[in-house]
């Protein structure tokens, strides 16, 4: 038996990485718009990095902990 191994993604269809930070379609193309988040093209399908998604967290966490404070 082999052993299973996870690959994570270097990008996701847009749909997806709304999801994965819970906004909606069109909140998630002014974040685009904004230069918020970084997408390619892959043929027609777009796809947007991972990277980019974490990134935006860390910059929402952070102003949002500076807001606290």
């Amino acid at each position: 038996m082999g052993t299973t191994s996870t690959i994570e993604p270097i990008a996701l269809p847009p749909k997806m990485a709304f999801a994965a930070i819970g906004v909606g379609v069109t909140k998630g193309y002014e974040l685009i718009a904004a230069g918020e988040l970084e997408t390619f093209k892959i043929g027609r399908a777009t796809r947007i990095t991972t990277s980019s998604i974490k990134a935006l967290v860390a910059r929402r966490l952070e102003a949002q902990s500076k807001d606290a404070a």
